[in-house]
């Protein structure tokens, strides 16, 4: 039996695959990649049918972070020229909140930049918000950086379904990326959120210069934690960003990535998010095939994606369903900022 076989069986049993094996597995999909692509295909729809998740986002604060993430427009080190303004109104949040629904967005996540929220007024507007996202029917999703157990109650209290904080990369590559905070402040937040008995999101950004021992390691770290979404981003270098001159990586290996990924995290949500269209350019559906099982649509915080309506085109056209409908006569947010860069 080949490796790559093997490995799914080991996985749709049940038991975890290695770091060694999946390295192993990498090694066989730089010669049969379609191969690889299609076991991660059965072990998704093992695992998670034929039902595509979808999420959106705000940009509920921005700009002016103290952290020097070496990707981040929002970075105060930085002058990218992003956008800057303090937190939006719960009922700015909610409006948005709303274009989302329309969009067949099962979850709405409330994005906000700087390393924590330290005002007692931008907690309280949060914590409205997050209830008025609920009563839409969203399961509201928030990421403000790191968690206080006191704060992790209070958004549960509130109806927060889920926290987000990635860990963006592995522990022994992470100083090249931030050097203003610890991994061990991002994974501290990770478990605060599980301990208040929110769903967690936490994943990365591929292409930063790592390797893939590092996506492995990031994979295995996350397994670990137990958290329920992984979001993969894929690097888009911003001006004025140390990784501004990057070269992306080419679309086939961030297939394979993601596909063994999926080997890694069985029965994880895998969710493609920022960058995607960019860097897997005509190659966008195979990720969906190779092992995403959901997907951020629209706009993030400071780049503009998609319009949702290709995103549910795309899941018919494969064969798949979103897990909420499209409204047809959707004026999201998305489609408006691009009739009117036609206009």
């Amino acid at each position: 039996m080949d490796i790559g076989n093997k490995l799914k069986e080991k996985c749709l049993a049940g038991s975890d695959i290695t770091a060694e094996e999946a390295l192993l597995l990498f090694e066989e999909a730089t010669e049969r990649p379609y191969y690889i692509i299609a076991l991660a295909a059965d072990i998704r729809e093992h695992f998670h049918g034929k039902k595509i998740n979808l999420c959106a986002i705000v940009n509920a604060k921005s700009g002016r972070c103290s952290e020097d993430c070496a990707f981040c427009a929002q970075s105060a080190h930085y002058r990218t020229g992003a956008p800057v303004f303090p937190l939006k109104s719960a009922e700015e949040i909610a409006k948005e909140a709303q274009m989302a629904v329309q969009a067949g967005a099962e979850m709405f996540g409330i994005v906000t930049s700087g390393k924590k929220l330290r005002r007692e007024k931008e907690w309280d507007e949060i914590l409205r918000a997050v209830e008025m996202v609920s009563r839409l029917g969203l399961k509201p999703c928030a990421s403000l950086g790191v968690l206080e157990p006191k704060r992790a109650r209070q958004l549960k209290e509130a109806g927060l379904f889920r926290y987000h904080h990635n860990l963006e990369t592995a522990r022994s590559f992470f100083s090249r990326i931030c050097t203003t905070h610890s991994y061990e402040e991002d994974v501290e937040t990770i478990v605060i959120a599980k301990d208040a008995s929110l769903s967690v999101c936490s994943g990365g950004i591929i292409g930063m210069g790592e390797n893939i021992s590092h996506r492995i390691e990031l994979a295995l770290t996350l397994r670990e934690l137990k958290v329920d979404s992984v979001p993969l981003n894929f690097l888009n270098p911003i001006k004025g960003t140390p990784l501004y001159r990057l070269n992306p990586l080419p679309p086939l290996e961030l297939l394979i990535t993601i596909s063994v990924m999926r080997f890694l995290l069985p029965d994880r949500d895998l969710r493609l998010c920022g960058g995607k269209e960019k860097n897997l350019r005509q190659l966008l559906p195979l990720a969906v095939i190779g092992g995403a099982n959901a997907i951020m649509t629209g706009n993030y915080l400071t780049t503009t994606g998609r319009n949702p309506e290709l995103d549910h085109e795309l899941l018919r056209d494969l064969g798949l369903e979103a897990t909420r409908d499209f409204w047809p006569n959707c004026r999201c947010k998305t489609t408006v900022e691009n009739e009117g860069k036609m206009s």
